[in-house]
């Protein structure tokens, strides 16, 4: 049988990597066998296209040129890591996938949404989550949360900016029932307690 294929989507200080280990933990203890990875990321040469993504370079970086790496990273993830353990019957546990590319490249940078649409077609083929979760939180809240790090290229855009890619997000959530939105400006302990109902409810149906 094969593998189920999760994603977890979110915008910075959304709580992503706190609810992708809870996320994790569920499933262990439900003695589902999988494997967490990321996105752009996820194998060695898909890692260090992430770092020249999100590097801070002087030249400009077109949202255009962000979409061709984000997918070429894509390409190496899915064949050397998604699809092989999918096809194994391992279930995938990814930080960010396509949607993201919609969210921040799509509605964010303003790339045409049927370029991102032929290229996910060409390298994804027939492939695509079986279950999103969507952390979804207010712009000024993610400024709030994220005051004080140390912030990549793509962390430092501004409010209006990641105004945008909320509503990319909302706009793909809508369009996909696969999505279960998450309001993330509530308690840790309220999130991962919805995260959680939603993810056994999501193991019992396909085990």
């Amino acid at each position: 049988m094969r593998g189920r294929f999760i994603t977890l989507e979110g915008v910075e200080g959304s709580g992503k990597t706190t609810n992708l280990e809870y996320l994790c933990e569920t499933l262990k203890e439900k003695n589902v066998s999988f494997i967490k990875t990321r996105e752009p990321g996820g194998t060695e040469l898909a890692e260090a296209i992430r770092e020249a993504m999100l590097a801070k370079w002087q030249e400009e970086i077109t949202g255009l040129t962000e979409v061709l790496l984000v997918f070429a990273a894509r390409e190496q993830h899915l064949k050397n890591v998604i699809r092989p353990n999918l096809e194994r019957g391992t279930w995938v546990v990814c930080d960010r996938f396509t949607d993201a590319t919609f969210a921040y490249q799509g509605e964010a940078r303003g790339v045409d949404t049927e370029i991102i649409e032929r290229l996910e077609q060409w390298v994804q083929v027939d492939l695509y989550p079986d279950l999103t979760f969507f952390l979804d939180l207010p712009p000024e809240e993610s400024e709030s949360r994220i005051a004080g790090r140390e912030k990549d290229r793509m962390e430092s855009e501004n409010r209006d900016f990641f105004q945008k890619v909320r509503s990319g997000y909302i706009r793909r959530a809508k369009g996909h029932k696969r999505y279960c939105i998450l309001d993330a400006s509530r308690p840790l302990e309220e999130v991962v307690s919805d995260l959680r109902h939603q993810l056994l409810n999501f193991v019992q149906e396909n085990s």
